[in-house]
């Protein structure tokens, strides 16, 4: 069975359900009323699963197979996003639809520890490779939709329906994308010989995290893992409700689906593209000469909010290339990110330890997250986002210590011989 009728259609049922929990619903909480403190403060909870994966991940290799993962987990999924969908009308609406994305959240990343297993067992190493590209298109693709065309259409059903009727037919389409989704997979998904449940003994786990916990510098990358985003986790819980709030309450006043084609289209694009020229620019020059300038490229745009939080712009155009500098800049400096990570899991358990340093990526999210609300409702808009530039700092002043080798990440046979001379 060709890769084509699976790997684009499994990294959408990736993607899709995490900007739902992640983006889409801090856009919805807004439109409903939600204070950004509440708003901020629950959803990043959302995080939580993601934080603690590498703990239960081993469970899907000791249960059942990965294809039994994928499936069960969309269909899981689909039953929370309905449960969204149909507790939105109701008086306790806020407390059960957070029930409802946690389930959500958790069954996402799952279903990611599942989707990554199985795209490595179901193909031979050569189609992995040429499949890498598609997989992230389609990731991307996910969040076209989820937070771009999805919140549009919320924003035109809500001058018809209202916004609590519009929010939950956009989540009773998304139920059924991913239901019809996970019966694609069902009947559409291969079942190679290797997709089997491996026997994972005590041994295996504590050593897993006994060689993580030891390695060289383990304090310092920890530390410089949870600060490399520290302002970025604040600005992206605030961001969106900054554009949809009132010009009295500090925001710029637009439209739901002017969010949708702001953060959806233009935004995922601009990341897209900044992403691809991380990728070209650390492969050419390695992670070491490239790690200050990228970091620079993801922090310094977080000044255009600053600007746009004392200025309050009212030109829509302007908006859009404001916000595309910052996800251009984010793409681009995130890629930087990544790298450090992989560089981080280098050893015997490559995958585990990635997966461990992605658990700390998402709580170095979660943490400051949670409080951005109530920070930006003690400060106001402007002091917040100066606030958050400010946030930046700290991990700038950890990257002299790093000591990444000067040709890791890097294509070009004479830095590699230049290291060898050093």
């Amino acid at each position: 069975m060709s890769s084509w009728s699976w790997v684009p259609s499994l990294y959408f049922a990736e993607g899709l359900p995490y900007v739902i929990v992640m983006t889409l619903s801090v856009i919805m909480y807004k439109d409903l009323g939600i204070s950004n403190d509440n708003i901020a403060f629950y959803t990043s909870w959302l995080y939580l699963p993601w934080v603690i994966k590498p703990f239960w991940s081993p469970l899907v290799e000791l249960v059942k197979t990965k294809r039994w993962w994928i499936v069960t987990m969309q269909l899981v999924m689909g039953v929370a996003m309905a449960g969204v969908a149909f507790t939105l009308p109701t008086s306790f609406s806020f407390q059960a639809t957070i029930a409802f994305l946690w389930v959500m959240a958790f069954s996402s990343a799952t279903h990611d520890i599942s989707a990554d297993g199985f795209y490595m067992l179901a193909q031979n190493e050569e189609n992995q490779a040429a499949f890498v590209g598609v997989r992230n298109i389609f990731y991307r693709v996910a969040m076209v939709v989820g937070q771009g065309i999805l919140v549009m259409i919320a924003g035109l059903l809500s001058n018809v329906y209202g916004a609590v009727h519009a929010w939950s037919i956009i989540f009773y389409i998304s139920t059924g994308l991913i239901v019809l989704l996970g019966i694609y997979h069902w009947k559409m998904l291969p079942d190679p010989e290797s997709n089997v449940h491996k026997k994972m003994v005590g041994d295996d786990l504590i050593n897993i995290f006994k060689t993580f916990f030891t390695k060289k510098r383990i304090v310092l990358y920890i530390g410089f893992i949870l600060l490399y985003r520290l302002g970025e986790s604040q600005l992206c819980k605030i961001a969106s409700p900054f554009l949809l709030d009132s010009p009295e309450a500090g925001g710029l006043n637009i439209s739901v689906e002017q969010v949708g084609f702001v953060y959806g289209t233009v935004g995922v694009i601009a990341l897209l593209l900044g992403g691809l020229l991380g990728g070209y620019v650390i492969s050419k020059y390695g992670l070491k000469k490239c790690l200050l300038p990228m970091m620079l490229a993801l922090n310094l745009p977080d000044l255009v909010y600053v600007y746009m939080a004392y200025t309050q712009p009212d030109n829509l155009l302007l908006i859009n290339v404001f916000v595309a500098i910052e996800q251009f800049g984010y793409g681009f400096g995130f890629t930087a990110f990544t790298m450090f990570l992989i560089y981080v899991s280098q050893g015997e358990y490559k995958t585990a330890h990635y997966s461990i340093c992605t658990g700390l990526m998402s709580l170095g999210m979660m943490l400051p997250g949670m409080f951005a609300g109530k920070i930006q409702e003690a400060l106001g808009y402007g002091n917040f986002f100066a606030f958050v530039c400010l946030c930046t700092i700290p991990a700038f002043v950890l990257v002299p210590f790093l000591k990444i080798p000067i040709s890791f990440g890097a294509n070009v046979p004479d830095l590699k011989r230049l290291e060898d001379e050093e």
